[in-house]
């Protein structure tokens, strides 16, 4: 039997609806096995934190398990591809950070499109940056950072979570502003650029506040700047970056839940629900508060319009800024 190129055509709209009730139909029972969530950075930083207290609420809720599963590396860009490349079936999720708006423009090729690949579902929390230093390293203040990379031009290092990360952005522009040469070492993750700057091993770090908090109070770093409009009632004795004679270097990191592309919209608003009385659980509050951070609810819509508009921000940031990954 010989079939033309019109049959197939037809046998392949024939089934577009089959798909369709089939994805309907699991939606129906969603879910039905564990949940798998991924975080592209490594265990202990805040995105792995975060990712850990809303994955206790969300398996309660839900009545299955939702298992963190780190996937560190490219700038979160293998956890990202595995949640793009993954079934639009609710079993795997991503929470992502500013990263998913910065890296389209900072990679080429661009290693996705989040408003084409994603399905955004609901925007978390939002933690303010700290630029911090080794308690013992010379560089006391925002002051003497200025006057020892004028002397002597890339001679102080600083770590952070990584290229592309929002704090690693914010120093650049800030080296910019400042006509000052800093030398960028990225990691995996903000605790292991935490853990080499307390032992000695670099003088300065740009991280999100709730993971240098608990160094800071422990006297291991000391706070230069902080990198939000106001004064955090965590780090009070703080001075801003404004203040520091910078205005316009505000940055925040946000975390917010997405999912592959097509996500079937019952799946999208069980878990957009879910998130948001998760989110006004005092749990998931003290924990971002204790950073200086706050839970982000809001309206369905408001995680994609918000996404979509970072993309577009950081795409005209980078390209200002010539910022390129070496």
């Amino acid at each position: 039997m010989h079939y033309t190129r019109r049959d197939f055509g037809r046998l392949a709209a024939a089934l577009v609806p089959l798909a369709h009730t089939g994805l309907a139909a699991a939606a129906d029972t969603w879910p039905a096995r564990p949940i798998r969530l991924l975080v592209g950075y490594s265990p202990g930083g805040a995105v792995d934190v975060i990712a850990r207290v809303l994955a206790q609420h969300l398996s309660a809720a839900l009545g299955q398990s939702v298992v963190v599963d780190n996937r560190p590396g490219a700038g979160t860009n293998i956890a990202m591809r595995t949640v793009i490349d993954s079934a639009p079936d609710g079993y795997t999720l991503m929470l992502v950070a500013n990263a998913a708006a910065a890296n389209p423009s900072l990679f080429h090729p661009q290693p996705f499109d989040p408003v084409r690949d994603l399905t955004a579902i609901a925007l978390v929390g939002r933690v303010p940056v700290v630029i911090a230093a080794n308690a013992q390293s010379e560089v006391s203040s925002l002051t003497r950072l200025l006057a020892l990379s004028k002397v002597k031009p890339g001679s102080v290092q600083f770590a952070s979570p990584g290229n592309g990360s929002t704090p690693h952005l914010a120093v650049e522009l800030f080296e910019r502003a400042a006509g000052i040469q800093l030398t960028h070492v990225p990691y995996k993750g903000g605790q292991q650029a935490l853990n080499d700057v307390i032992g000695g091993q670099l003088p300065l770090v740009a991280v999100n506040a709730l993971e240098a908090l608990p160094h800071i109070q422990s006297g291991k770093l000391r706070a230069l700047a902080v990198l939000s409009p106001r004064r955090t009632p965590i780090l009070p004795d703080t001075p801003t970056i404004a203040e520091s004679g910078f205005p316009g270097f505000e940055a925040s990191v946000w975390y917010g839940l997405v999912g592959p592309a097509k996500l079937p919209a019952p799946i999208v608003t069980r878990l957009y629900g879910e998130v948001e009385k998760a989110l006004a659980a005092p749990d998931v509050k003290e924990r971002l508060a204790q950073g200086g951070g706050e839970t982000t609810p809001g309206p369905r819509d408001a995680f994609p319009k918000f996404l979509a508009a970072e993309t577009a921000r950081y795409a005209r940031l980078i390209q200002d800024a010539h910022i390129r990954l070496d």
